[in-house]
């Protein structure tokens, strides 16, 4: 079983969980926690400052309205605004303080180097504001000399429902959100320690919910390789506890069920592994759950392909068959999977399994391979066939003739002699056939008989030539194509002369007159080849490999007509390959055959034969 790695455990993910769960929990107070702190401090900070304002603002307000009953002796209003401001700024948390006009004129500064200001227009757009709203306003910058956070605020000053100027204000509120800082990294490291003995409580917590767990987790790997020796240990009696008996109760049960039925199993894949027979086993829909290899074979497929398929299309049936039509099958079926090379046929025979209840729980497919007998079935049939229609037509004819001469046609002098020499033609023709079938069913059963000597093989296959050359009939024109040298092999002449005998016979049955049959010869690296081509009629395409089954005639007509039994390339072929050869044919029809032969050729050292 794959090892688990270290963030898939069951005792990490427990541990991380608990802590995530303190850490939220923590985050969301901390957050609660600052974010009140900072409300609190911040309305705390302008508490303070509204209260020193409110007095700010009413002595601005008794100066600015004394100065409209001023004396000429009187102290002017902005010497009077300067005194009521000095000593604002020394307080710390307040840095300025302007008294601007309803013309946004600065009557007065708290600030000494600011004084410059005093007469001249507000640009600030806060008081601006404030003014006209007649509302306070305030805002955070950041100070960009000192690149701290200031408090700025616009309050309007108002005598009877009248605005008569504003106080512009800047405070520092740098100090609150430090001491925001300051706390917060308290209790960030409060939660750091915190958290630090959260994670060893709970990796301890952990270990004690997940130690059984883990126990009960590699005892389960242990069965999964068939170890039911080892035992969950019982930590306590609580439910982790119980499950752990419970687990060992279940070990005991599954090891005495394992050995049930790992016998049964034995039993069964020893059956199915030495049956010849292909085995094939459904479940009620169908599908394959057990094959053996016989029946792999058969199919040519392997296991993983068979394994949880339709049996349907498991036996190519799937177009013609449900899975419900085969369990209803009584008698057997066959299986053609022959190609256009080979024949290939099976024999599948079904069983259905069943409850007692007669609920269909399976299928059994027994197959057998009955290609070869059915190809002996075939051949059988198709020589008996071939035999009587060959012995036949002889015997028809002599039966006719012989009538003829019975009924007294013997007494004429000029037709018994024509009747008495069909007769005896017909009759060579029948011991012709008998005797080639009588050289094949020895060839058959392995009684070749060879006496090989070594000749020269061209000097051999002239003289064959020759022979036919002579004798021929026909105006069919010879060519040779053959080396000048010798080249030896060890043959049996004359099975050898037989074989150049039925071929070269062919090609004059089927040349036309004026026609030419080719003999070449070649020697390759360890054998010769050797070529007989003729100008006849030509063999269909899918007709040439059959030229050397027996009794198989291009034109069946006018080769009885000229006696042949259909036999003679059929006898080739078993002593060709008796001599450990190859033969074969290449035609094309209305474009004349060519047969090719080949022989074992040892080439021999110079002087080996002086």
């Amino acid at each position: 079983m794959q090892k688990v790695g270290i963030f898939r455990s069951i005792h990490v993910k427990f541990v991380l969980i608990y802590v995530l769960l303190i850490l939220i929990a923590m985050q969301i107070i901390g957050l609660y926690f600052a974010r009140e702190l900072e409300h609190t401090l911040k309305t705390n900070f302008t508490t303070s400052i509204d209260d020193r304002m409110n007095l700010v603002e009413f002595s601005v307000r008794e100066e600015m309205l004394k100065d409209k009953y001023r004396l000429i002796d009187d102290p002017t209003l902005e010497a009077n605004l300067r005194g009521v401001l000095s000593g604002i700024t020394s307080e710390g948390d307040i840095q300025e303080i302007r008294v601007v006009n309803t013309q946004n004129l600065i009557l007065a500064t708290s600030v000494l180097d600011n004084q410059s200001m005093v007469g001249q227009r507000s640009i600030d757009e806060l008081v601006r504001r404030s003014i006209t709203s007649e509302s306070p306003y305030e805002v955070i910058e950041l100070d960009e000399n000192t690149r701290k956070r200031i408090l700025v605020r616009a309050t309007p000053i108002i005598s009877e429902g009248e605005v008569i100027g504003a106080l512009y204000l800047e405070s520092n509120i740098e100090k609150v959100y430090s001491q925001m800082d300051e706390i917060n990294q308290i209790l960030a490291g409060g939660t750091a320690v915190s958290l630090t003995i959260t994670i060893i409580i709970g990796i301890f917590i952990a270990q004690t919910m997940t130690r059984p767990i883990s126990d009960m987790r590699r005892q389960a790997q242990a069965m999964a390789r068939g170890n039911f020796s080892r035992k969950v240990r019982v930590y306590g009696n609580d439910e982790m506890g119980q499950l752990a008996i419970a687990f060992n109760h279940l070990t005991n049960r599954l090891q005495e069920s394992q050995a049930t039925t790992e016998g049964e199993r034995r039993k069964l894949a020893s059956v199915l592994a030495n049956m010849t027979d292909g085995v094939i086993s459904t479940d009620r829909k169908g599908r394959v759950i057990l094959i053996n290899e016989a029946a792999l074979t058969m199919l040519r497929m392997t296991q993983d392909i068979v394994l949880n398929r339709p049996i349907s299309s498991i036996l190519g049936v799937e177009t013609e068959y449900a899975f419900e039509d085969l369990v209803q099958m009584k008698d057997s079926m066959t299986l053609d999977f022959s190609s256009n090379e080979r024949p290939y046929i099976l024999r599948a025979n079904f069983s259905v399994t069943q409850k007692e209840t007669g609920f269909v729980n399976g299928l059994i497919v027994v197959l057998h391979d009955n290609t070869e007998q059915e190809k002996i079935d075939m051949e059988r049939r198709e020589f008996v066939s071939n035999v009587s229609h060959e012995l036949r037509t002889p015997l028809t004819t002599m039966r006719s003739y012989l009538e003829a001469l019975a009924e007294g046609a013997w007494q004429d002098s000029e037709i018994a002699p024509s009747f008495l020499h069909v007769t005896q033609m017909e009759t060579e023709r029948m011991i012709r056939l008998v005797n080639d079938l009588m050289k094949l069913s020895r060839m058959d059963s392995g009684d070749y008989d060879l006496n090989k000597e070594w000749v020269d093989f061209n000097y051999f296959f002239s003289l064959i030539i020759d022979r036919f050359e002579f004798s021929k009939s026909q105006d069919v024109h010879f060519k040779r194509l053959l080396p000048s040298s010798e080249s030896f092999v060890e043959i049996d002449t004359d099975k050898m002369t037989q074989v150049l005998d039925n071929i070269i016979s062919n090609a004059l049955k089927y040349s036309p007159d004026g026609g030419d049959i080719r003999f070449s010869m070649d020697v390759l690296e360890n054998r010769i080849k050797v070529m007989i081509s003729d100008d006849g009629m030509g063999i269909p395409l899918e007709n040439v490999k059959r030229i050397f089954d027996r009794f198989y005639r291009a034109d069946r007509a006018r080769s009885r007509a000229m006696g042949g039994t259909g036999l003679g390339l059929a006898i080739a072929r078993e002593m060709i390959e008796a001599h450990g050869g190859e033969i074969w044919a290449d035609s094309e029809e209305g474009n004349g055959t060519t047969i090719f032969f080949t022989l074992p050729f040892e080439p021999l050292e110079d002087g080996e034969w002086g």
